[in-house]
């Protein structure tokens, strides 16, 4: 009796001892693989525990991950994990274990507030250590160590969450350097340009232009890249680079389209694509050309009425050569209006399911054409919030809108 009582006293103090080890490794910011391994010296010193598995929930694989193995067992029960663990809570009452279950005795959930982060298999050696084998200790450390592990993957997530703000804060700051800083505007001007531009998330994928390509042409251009964030801003910036250089080179609008469409394409390796509208207006010939690829057709206001710009071609990116294009051609305009937008405007849902849709927004054009660009834009948008009721942005929106009038010059 005296032999056993001391037996049982000497393992309190190995475990006392134990807990004060691994309370200093976790003070003395030990590693995780550290920390397993003391977590399985610790508990396999004990002559009463035969077999030992600890089960972590991967959250990257959505799966329970084997990270400490000890003892004689079933090793496939590693594969068989999440279907064996439902039958034995199941049946853990009943003498009979499912197979792969027979060297083990009990399972331990780990927790960390409400979430079981682990789950330990213990199996015990015999029934003369079954005395020494001591469940509360094998709880207590069980919770430490992976309580400690989980505090260091949230503090790398921490980590990794602020590095991440800084380089979209970074990318948001570059991206809007991207976008044109003075736009022609007013209305004692031949030509007039507003633009609106709400990003979704801090980086968005939408783009607008305006090009002055020589003294009497100049180019606008609107956009739309699939996907989002920083590679949907690293894709629309080199979109943007393109474009801006090809116009300065006074490049026709079906070459620029052409040059656009294989620089998307070997930047994108075709897992992104772009819509976009663009148009060339000459004050000389008083002519625009245009090419629609894939984008929401444009509304242009001439002669008192509306049409939409929709000739052109399909999506940017998805093919080596474009398969048809067709250039859009308008003559005699000395007066007149468009307004461009992205999808995100028209697609965007009130309370009730309900799309805001392009009739919604030709009559509110047909209303508004008269006002000022910066007053339309501004009660636009007011009239999306109203729309939109408690909804939110599904996606970036752009506005872009420009007014011509010679008659100004």
């Amino acid at each position: 009796m005296a032999n056993l009582i001391d037996k049982r006293l000497m393992l309190k103090e190995m475990q006392l001892e134990s807990l004060f080890e691994t309370i200093s490794a976790i003070n003395a910011n030990k590693s995780e693989e550290d920390l397993y391994t003391i977590y399985k010296l610790t508990l396999s010193s004990n002559p009463s525990i035969s077999n030992l598995l600890l089960f972590v929930f991967d959250e990257d694989l959505q799966e329970h991950v084997r990270y400490v193995n000890y003892g004689n067992h079933d090793h496939d029960l590693t594969e068989r994990f999440p279907k064996l663990f439902e039958d034995y809570t199941k049946t853990s009452k009943v003498k009979v274990k499912p197979e792969g279950f027979e060297n083990f005795d009990t399972i331990i959930p780990i927790k960390h507030k409400n979430d079981v982060l682990a789950y330990a298999l213990v199996g015990v050696a015999s029934e003369k250590h079954i005395d020494f084998h001591d469940s509360g200790f094998t709880e207590a450390l069980s919770n430490i160590i992976l309580v400690a592990i989980e505090n260091k993957k949230l503090a790398r997530k921490e980590e990794k969450q602020k590095e991440t703000k800084k380089q979209l804060k970074i990318a948001s700051q570059v991206q809007t350097m991207l976008f044109p800083r003075n736009l022609p505007y007013g209305d004692d001007v031949p030509v007039s340009i507003h633009a609106s531009y709400m990003p979704h998330h801090s980086i968005g994928g939408d783009y607008y232009d305006f090009i002055q390509m020589t003294d009497t042409k100049f180019l606008i251009s609107i956009a739309d890249v699939s996907g989002k964030g920083v590679p949907a801003a690293i894709l629309m910036s080199n979109f943007q680079g393109t474009i801006r250089a090809l116009a300065r080179r006074n490049m026709d609008i079906e070459s620029i389209v052409h040059e656009a469409n294989t620089q998307i394409l070997e930047s994108a390796q075709g897992e992104n694509f772009i819509t976009a509208f663009f148009m060339v207006y000459d004050t000389d010939t008083q002519c625009i050309h245009y090419i629609n690829a894939g984008h929401n057709p444009p509304f242009l206001y001439n002669e008192n009425k509306f049409s939409r710009l929709e000739e052109g071609t399909t999506i940017l990116g998805s093919f080596t050569k474009l398969p048809f294009i067709e250039v859009g051609e308008i003559n005699n305009l000395r007066k007149f209006f468009v307004f461009g937008f992205t999808d995100g405007f028209t697609e965007t849902y009130n309370d009730e399911d309900e799309e805001l849709g392009d009739d919604k927004l030709l009559e509110f054009l047909t209303a508004n054409v008269q006002f000022d660009q910066k007053k339309m834009h501004k009660n636009l948008i007011a009239l999306l919030n109203t729309f939109k009721g408690h909804q939110a942005y599904a996606d970036d929106i752009t506005l872009l809108s420009c007014k011509v009038d010679l008659e100004k010059s």
